[in-house]
């Protein structure tokens, strides 16, 4: 496969429920407007399948349940890479916080490493971790993964860049909260700088915080391989577009070599 130096993406910054099968409808529209408008590679926040605060256990689905399959089904349709959050049962009786990335060439997944036991939530009561860091390629470019509190964790994104990501996807469902906003903007910019690499950042939209659970804040982002921001959002239910240059974390990596 011939690499290519740009690769057009987007961030579909959705509002999911508890109802999986609504949530599928939401995304499959995102995806479907994501590709009419040139993109390559889509990205839905984490908790896709289902949002946070429902029963996790119920929803959750394996890789070939319908939920998947859906996303298989638009991701084949439109002729793009679709990367989603969902929740799929773990052996030990909890769920993994997965992302399937589905399209063509493409058949990954990933279980998030680091869980949200901060803020007074206890993701681990619920979720099983991931071990395994995840990349693929899409069109000739390198694609890593993490899924939303791995952003706190500079050494995942470090060793993504060493991988030879060029691009890394990062689902979200981000909790509210005092100075929230600040850090989603200040570590979606320095993992970027990590891993020096083109970072794409999708959060749930923002809605009225309920307990302790990561609902989201909006404010989806593509940073660029120096931490610079490329487009963001705000808020509100939208869709981000733009376009990943490759050349810029080649030049990056030769000009600071860090990695």
């Amino acid at each position: 496969m011939t690499a290519l130096s740009t690769l057009r993406v987007a961030a579909a910054q959705i509002l999911t429920t508890a109802d999986p099968v609504a949530n599928l409808a939401v995304a499959v529209d995102a995806v479907r407007r994501a590709a009419s408008q040139g993109a390559s590679l889509v990205a839905l926040p984490e908790a896709t399948l289902a949002a946070f605060g429902s029963d996790l256990r119920a929803v959750a689905e394996p890789l070939d349940g319908p939920f998947a399959t859906g996303l298989r089904k638009v991701a084949e349709e439109t002729g793009v890479v679709v990367v989603a959050g969902m929740f799929e049962p773990s052996e030990d009786g909890r769920v993994h916080n997965t992302l399937l990335a589905t399209g063509p060439g493409v058949e990954a997944s990933y279980r998030k490493i680091h869980l949200y036991d901060a803020f007074g939530s206890r993701e681990s009561d619920l979720v099983a971790p991931g071990k395994e860091l995840v990349a693929f390629e899409v069109r000739g470019v390198t694609v890593g993964l993490a899924t939303c509190y791995d952003l706190r964790f500079a050494d995942q994104f470090t060793a993504l860049g060493r991988l030879g990501a060029e691009l890394i996807v990062v689902p979200a469902s981000w909790g509210a909260g005092p100075g929230k906003e600040e850090q989603w903007d200040l570590l979606t910019r320095a993992r970027a700088s990590d891993a020096q690499a083109w970072l794409l950042a999708c959060d749930q939209a923002w809605t009225p915080p309920v307990g302790t659970d990561p609902l989201g804040i909006g404010r989806s982002v593509l940073a660029d391989p120096l931490g610079r921001v490329s487009a963001r959002l705000g808020a509100e239910t939208g869709l981000l577009l733009g376009t990943v240059d490759t050349e810029l974390a080649a030049t990056t990596r030769q000009r600071v070599p860090v990695l």
